[in-house]
């Protein structure tokens, strides 16, 4: 840890000098962005632009997922005294990554949400610009996957997740984060036959053609086994992957709407995200981290490796050592 930098830095997310390199403020001080980036609306010259997106008014359940990337961004500031763990590059160093900051929104106009996120999103793309998102609740990633489905066509799809999210729903206009992946596939967003959701412990009949790795076949095959499923599902194909963070067992993420026992443990999240390095992934997104619910910051915690994690894969293919 750089003790001099730590004694001088403080309100580095608006005080920084240049866009890369780590960071040595007081984890526990400070203007909280994620991961110590500059807050800005400037593009120019960025690689990824890390936006927050504050709404949870598609919720099935327990409600608090709009306080999720301010939780997220919180928990972050951990993260920013060295390389990530795991990895043989540091992307923090090697890009421009900036925090966007959150969607602005009317909270009350919820019908106009979901094309506001698509713009909001196109927005950054139309600059040639990648993001990580922070939800938020699950039905955020369908305007998401659909800017980037505009630009750059149907996108795989990595999924995290305790449920499949393809319930059946015909009807386009409604907004719920238990049928959004439905609606994608439908609309021709994302093709099915090379995506995949990893984690699934909720039974749904029609899986829509993605390939389903549910929790016990994770447990019992090993995470090696699940990896090299990924990657041959998807391929060469260009990926969006979404981590629903109930895809994690509630002892390791309590705080989030739909708990479901028997998930995935934080270290076989963590070792299925670096064995999948290679894949072409354009975004991500980390969802239903609800702090109301997160009694020790546990879920934030891994909300906020788990956003590392998508820079660090986003950064592979393209890293320059």
């Amino acid at each position: 840890m750089g003790l001099e930098e730590a004694r001088t830095q403080v309100d580095t997310a608006f005080t920084r000098r240049g866009r890369k390199g780590l960071s040595f403020e007081n984890a526990f001080g400070g203007a909280t962005s994620f991961l110590r980036r500059s807050y800005t609306k400037d593009l120019g010259g960025v690689d990824v632009a890390v936006t927050g997106i504050p709404f949870d008014q598609a919720v099935t359940n327990r409600p608090g997922t709009r306080l999720g990337p301010r939780a997220i961004r919180e928990a972050s500031t951990l993260q920013t005294f060295d390389p990530p763990w795991g990895w043989d590059f540091d992307p923090l160093s090697e890009f421009s990554i900036v925090d966007y900051g959150d969607m602005a929104f009317d909270y009350a106009d919820v019908a106009a949400f979901p094309r506001a996120l698509q713009e909001h999103v196109a927005g950054i793309l139309d600059n040639d610009v990648a993001t990580v998102t922070l939800g938020g609740d699950h039905s955020i990633s369908l305007p998401i996957i659909a800017a980037y489905a505009e630009k750059y066509g149907p996108l795989a799809l990595i999924q995290f997740d305790a449920h499949s999210d393809t319930w059946p729903d015909d009807d386009f206009e409604r907004i719920d984060h238990g049928t959004m992946f439905y609606k994608a596939v439908k609309s021709g967003l994302i093709d099915a036959s090379r995506s995949v959701q990893i984690g699934i412990r909720t039974v749904n009949a029609d899986p829509l053609g993605i390939r389903t790795i549910s929790a016990q076949e994770v447990h019992r095959n090993g995470v090696d086994w699940v990896a090299n499923a990924v990657r041959e599902t998807v391929g060469d194909k260009q990926a969006y992957l979404s981590f629903d963070i109930d895809a994690l067992d509630p002892a390791f993420a309590p705080g989030t709407g739909t708990p479901v026992w028997g998930g995935l443990a934080s270290w076989q999240a963590a070792a299925i995200l670096r064995g999948i390095a290679g894949v072409n992934l354009l975004g991500g997104d980390v969802v239903e981290v609800s702090p109301p619910f997160d009694t020790t910051g546990a879920t934030a915690i891994a909300g906020a490796h788990v956003a590392m994690e998508l820079l660090c894969l986003w950064g592979w293919t393209r890293r320059k050592s």
